[in-house]
């Protein structure tokens, strides 16, 4: 198929993107890296008005540390979260996520922003900043605000930005003492979104978790926190019978989801075996 007629225009700077945006609202939409808005406006599942082009923006490009946490440019290319020192000492888990996302095509054009953005419940980023308790960086003429990413996402492909607001960097806190990333996904095929797949970072001492956070994706309407497997695993020996406790509340936990990966039954199962594979994966770390 072919994209409907649209109008093209560039922005060359972020002033000029906010200013369009503006005066556009919803009859805009931004191309970044464009490998999922092009494929949409392909199946005609989008039909704007005008698509606006800031993949020139170049203050919304790199990485680099501000006050206490790692900030990252809207168009950061998942191909540069692969490749970043700061991140492989200080976030881990982004370079472990950006190894599984789809292929080095891709990932060479794709930028973190846009997944953000898009917020994909099969995409990998999203599940990251959740797991992260991240912080988003948006930005509009009427001036800038910070938002959790615990309370971004709303549902299927929808979330708390404004129509006239641009996503300009998302603010990562740096891996403390003591804390380990983990990332697991199971596949059909290397590249394919995933049947389901889990971003965690925890505090561990003395073989127990102190502190916990684990996000799901691919398992329901959006990136899902699992408060009642991280109360689980929390403060216990990370023993036999903890983890079956861990993957029971966690079975009790996820939504009844079923696309073209899986039936809900399983995405329970392989849930728990990603569960038990990560407490083992982050206790080797």
């Amino acid at each position: 198929m072919k994209a409907p007629d649209f109008a093209y225009e560039r922005a060359d700077t972020l002033g000029h993107a906010l200013a369009r945006l503006a005066e556009l609202k919803d009859r805009a939409r931004i191309l970044a890296g464009g490998q999922s808005l092009v494929p949409t406006l392909n199946l005609r599942l989008q039909s704007p008005e005008v698509i606006l082009d800031i993949g020139r923006i170049s203050e919304l490009r790199g990485i680099r540390v501000e006050g206490s946490a790692i900030r990252i440019g809207a168009l950061t290319r998942h191909a540069d979260l692969l490749t970043s020192d700061l991140l492989a000492l200080s976030c881990p888990l982004l370079p472990m996520a950006a190894h599984h996302i789809a292929h080095p095509a891709i990932r060479n054009r794709g930028t973190i922003g846009g997944s953000i953005a898009l917020g994909d419940p099969a995409a990998e980023l999203p599940a990251c900043i959740v797991a992260l308790d991240a912080k988003i960086v948006a930005m509009s003429t009427a001036g800038e605000r910070r938002i959790a990413a615990r309370s971004f996402y709303t549902g299927v492909y929808s979330n708390v930005l404004a129509p006239t607001e641009l996503i300009v960097a998302v603010e990562i806190p740096f891996l403390k003492s003591g804390e380990r990333d983990g990332f697991l996904e199971l596949s059909r095929r290397e590249g394919d979104y995933a049947m389901i797949g889990v971003a965690a970072r925890g505090a561990l001492a003395d073989g127990k978790f102190s502190s916990l956070s684990l996000a799901y994706f691919s398992a329901g309407d959006r990136p899902l926190l699992a408060p009642a497997a991280t109360r689980a695993l929390t403060g216990k020996a990370l023993d036999a019978a903890t983890l079956d406790t861990a993957v029971g509340a966690l079975a009790g936990e996820l939504p009844e989801h079923k696309d073209l990966q899986a039936d809900p039954a399983v995405r329970r199962h392989l849930a728990g075996v990603l569960l038990r594979r990560l407490v083992t994966q982050m206790m080797a770390a």
